[in-house]
């Protein structure tokens, strides 16, 4: 018989799946729905049309263990299987879940034409088809028993496989990694790290330890630490942690991210982030900007080269290049009500402890003195102060500790 080009899943019933669990089909080894797993394989030996036999309930879940430019049909219902079997080519039938194992014998999957499964599944509704050819490579998942038993025989051969393509696993007992991987030579996983999801990693990158990679893209040269990432992009020659988060960002060239955590933000070329630092959703960090530590950004823009080494919150400002942030800076950006935003221009300096409350403008070149609470714009090239001008009480201090003194 000729190779399949179309397959037959078939999922457990809706109504026999509890509440809170879901179908074997998509529970996970090694990260990966069992349904990935056979999906990919089934795309590598040439079947390219899919039908699930699935019920509403799961059927999302299902679609997504295909590629998105695959042909798949999640459905229930008897009318979409028929017409999707009106073939005379080849169509493999799963009747449970399974993995992909090259030794495995011929069991219970099985191929044979798509209108002869039509018509016998017309006839008797059972999956003891007439003339059907039994095909060989897959083991049947029958529980979470069967996965216990399976996971670290394939978690060590996709380790191998790794290692027989120029991956170096210092410590292969102590590294997960998600079949969907995609690494490249010459990289060194560390112990503690896991890969999960679609991660693609380039060359030469170091990962770990204690790191977890999840749906990331890493060029090649990045190095990351003790570290959380989550659908993020990392451009060439990165470092990222210790002990740093990222979720779904793009990072730019030679960005160093250590011990802090950036979420839906675009860091550019060059920049360094921490300690400690906190990149709230909606920032867009320009090139060799630097966010120190216990800085904490959110809904902003910083232009080129800006610079705020600790202790600053900037939130909803657009912020121009070459601005320099003293410690303990603030946008007041919330009057309990709105928010509003805060402008500052292209070389614009800082000083420690300032309130800037927004809306207000600080214009390009201008100081502002350190202490100061903005309310009013600020001209360009302007020195600003706002605060009170110092008094000095002569021998206070000395009346005040003798005061104490009388009390004892």
């Amino acid at each position: 018989m000729n190779r399949p080009k179309g397959a037959v899943l078939i999922m457990e019933e809706d109504a026999s799946i509890p509440a809170h669990a879901k179908p074997l089909m998509l529970e996970a080894v090694l990260f990966c729905p069992i349904l990935s797993w056979m999906s990919k394989r089934l795309l590598a030996d040439g079947v390219r049309r899919f039908f699930v036999v699935c019920g509403p309930r799961f059927a999302a879940q299902a679609r997504a263990c295909f590629p998105e430019d695959t042909e798949v049909s999640v459905s229930e219902q008897a009318a979409d299987l028929t017409a999707f079997l009106d073939t005379e080519d080849p169509i493999l039938v799963f009747p449970r879940a399974a993995l992909p194992v090259a030794e495995a014998g011929a069991g219970f999957v099985y191929q044979a034409a798509g209108t002869h499964l039509r018509e016998s599944w017309r006839e008797r509704m059972t999956n003891n088809v007439s003339g059907a050819e039994l095909v060989p490579g897959w083991l049947p998942v029958f529980g979470m028993d069967t996965v216990a038993e399976l996971e670290p025989v394939l978690r060590e051969r996709i380790i191998k496989g790794h290692q027989k393509n120029g991956v170096r696993i210092l410590d292969p007992a102590a590294v997960y990694i998600d079949p969907r991987a995609v690494i490249g030579q010459g990289t060194l996983l560390l112990p503690g790290t896991m890969i999960r999801g679609e991660t693609v990693i380039g060359a030469g990158c170091t990962v770990g330890p204690q790191a977890v990679l999840d749906s990331c893209t890493l060029a090649d040269g990045v190095s990351v630490n003790a570290s959380q990432l989550s659908g993020s992009t990392f451009a060439e020659g990165c470092a990222v942690g210790p002990n740093a988060v990222v979720d779904r960002c793009a990072v730019g060239e030679h960005v160093i991210i250590n011990a802090s955590q950036v979420y839906e933000s675009a860091l550019g070329a060059g920049t360094d982030v921490g300690p400690f630092a906190h990149i709230r959703p909606g920032c867009t960090v320009g090139p060799k900007c630097h966010v120190g530590a216990f800085v904490q950004l959110k809904n902003c823009v910083l232009g080129e080269g800006t610079k705020m080494s600790h202790l600053t919150y900037v939130g909803d400002a657009d912020v121009g290049a070459g601005v320099n942030f003293g410690c303990g800076t603030i946008t007041s950006n919330y009057d309990g009500f709105q928010k509003f935003r805060c402008t500052i221009g292209d070389g614009a300096f800082i000083g420690c402890n300032t309130n800037l409350i927004a809306p207000v403008t600080v214009g390009a070149g201008s100081y502002i003195a350190a202490g100061s609470t903005i309310t009013q714009e600020v001209p360009p090239d302007a020195l600003a102060v706002a605060r009170k001008r110092q008094e000095n009480r002569e021998g206070w201090a000395a009346r005040r500790r003798q005061l104490h003194e009388n009390k004892k």
